[in-house]
């Protein structure tokens, strides 16, 4: 019998823990106490990531004589708030290219207000002294075959005329920055887009929240929203919250609003970091700057410096499971956690040997549009926000935002946006809805591998205005 070949680097990953990089520490704080008995409030938050903490704090801020609490079902940044790259973009819509082709009308002015989200994240990083190793580095979008460099000097024309400010890099300039012999060129952005340690951002906003008044409870899931009477009622395992407004920010999971399901599906991405590197080894990769890089594949990967001096390396392939289906079972995907290895080795081939300390996985909600959309219910007293299809760490605050102005009836700019008084288009029911993402996702590794030429039924769904990105 023929031996089974395995993945090349396959032993870089022998003693990695699958376990989030950033919430691997001593210093984590200890959760909050569940919820026993019952509360009454002006606004419940129900979510502890990163939207739900945004719209608390914000919430508070606006009128610090608001009564809020927020509701966590496990441990705030225990989600995909605690396991992203921790790449904090200025842009609401997923990147320039998706939010160009749907709102080309108020592209600019929701450029402008992706910008002014950004510097208003890092003003409160600064007013609260939240230390989450915030850093001001920019990003590279990396070319690594031909049809990608001819696709980023296209976009750079067009960002042009949007007065979107990048910088073309050629290959050599590409490879000062940061040294593999894969790059044929870069685009840099170098004032949209943040670094961050994302669980220590979660935590820092916690605590802030608290220090303005917002009882947060964690452990505590919402199991069930009515109205009664005059009050909106949320449900949990030990006790029950009575709100005038609730504003629901629980992401991929199963949201209390069953309308919002059709709209998202959780797709599962996957991460690793490596071990410290040593200063020869750094010298090797000539990565000199703390920039965020991606590259410009449909199935792209994406990767950062860690403040340790590790290499965070994640992305590429986005795992749809049947059903639409959120569980711990999926958190670990060992066949994802090779492919990535290889795909790490082949980037920096000088640091063969190298080994990965941790591994994991989460899920994102993404939609149709892959930019988050609104809505209300029960005459306005609940709002809601999802679909950020993963630039979340820096649109949640802006997503805060409007749901703020949502229910409290504010007539702002935000809210007669196009992207917020429209809906993706949903997802159709299952077995369709599995079938459809998984055609969706072969064709899109094919079009990868055939210089971008993109397929008929890629093609399709493009002018339909659905899709699905990796």
């Amino acid at each position: 019998m023929t031996p089974v070949q395995a993945p090349r680097h396959l032993a870089s990953l022998s003693d990695v823990e699958p376990t989030p990089y950033w919430l691997d520490v001593p210093d984590r704080p200890d959760a909050s106490s569940a919820l026993l008995g019952s509360e009454a409030t002006d606004l419940l938050v129900v979510g502890g990531g990163f939207t739900g903490l945004w719209t608390a704090l914000l919430a508070k801020e606006e009128d610090p004589g608001r009564d809020v609490v927020l509701l966590e079902a496990e441990r705030i940044g225990h989600a995909a708030t605690g396991r992203n790259g921790g790449f904090v973009a200025a842009s609401l819509t997923h990147g320039f290219a998706n939010g160009v082709e749907r709102f080309p009308d108020e592209f600019a002015q929701l450029h402008r207000l992706g910008l002014e989200n950004l510097n208003e994240i890092e003003a409160t990083i600064r007013r609260y002294g939240i230390e989450s190793d915030w850093r001001r580095s920019g990003e590279l979008d990396v070319a690594v075959e031909p049809w990608q460099w001819d696709d980023l000097r296209e976009a750079a024309s067009r960002m042009g005329e949007y007065g979107v400010d990048v910088q073309v890099l050629d290959a050599d300039a590409t490879r000062a920055r940061v040294s593999s012999p894969t790059y044929l060129g870069a685009l840099y952005d170098a004032d949209g887009v943040a670094m961050v340690d994302p669980a220590r951002l979660a935590w820092g906003l916690a605590q802030a929240c608290r220090s303005a008044g917002v009882r947060i409870y964690e452990r505590t899931p919402a199991t069930a929203l009515d109205r009664r009477g005059a009050a909106m009622h949320v449900a949990t395992p030990w006790g029950s919250v009575d709100a005038r407004r609730v504003a629901l920010a629980t992401n991929a999971f199963p949201p209390l609003l069953k309308r919002i399901s059709a709209y998202i599906v959780p797709v599962y991405d996957y991460v690793l970091t490596t071990e410290p590197l040593t200063d020869a080894q750094w010298d090797s990769v000539g990565w000199n700057g703390y920039e965020g890089i991606g590259d410009s594949g449909n199935q792209f990967h994406y990767y950062r410096r860690t403040a340790d001096g590790r290499i965070l390396w994640g992305g590429y392939e986005a795992v749809y499971y049947y059903g639409s289906r959120v569980s711990p079972n999926h958190d670990s995907r060992p066949e994802t956690y090779a492919i990535l290895a290889d795909h790490f080795f082949a980037t920096f081939p000088q640091l063969d040997g190298v080994r990965f300390t941790h591994a994991w996985g989460g899920a994102i909600d993404t939609c149709t549009r892959f930019s988050a959309f609104w809505g209300t219910a029960f005459d306005g007293a609940v709002a809601y926000v999802a679909g950020y299809t993963g630039l979340g760490v820096g649109a949640t605050r802006f997503g805060g935002q409007v749901m703020l102005d949502l229910l409290d009836g504010r007539d702002t700019a935000r809210v007669r946006l196009r992207m917020v008084r429209t809906k993706p288009l949903p997802f159709p029911p299952e077995p369709l809805r599995y079938w459809g993402i998984e055609v969706t996702r072969r064709s899109i590794a094919a079009a990868d591998r055939r210089g971008g030429r993109r397929n008929l039924w890629l093609r399709s769904l493009d002018r339909m205005g659905l899709g699905f990105d990796s």
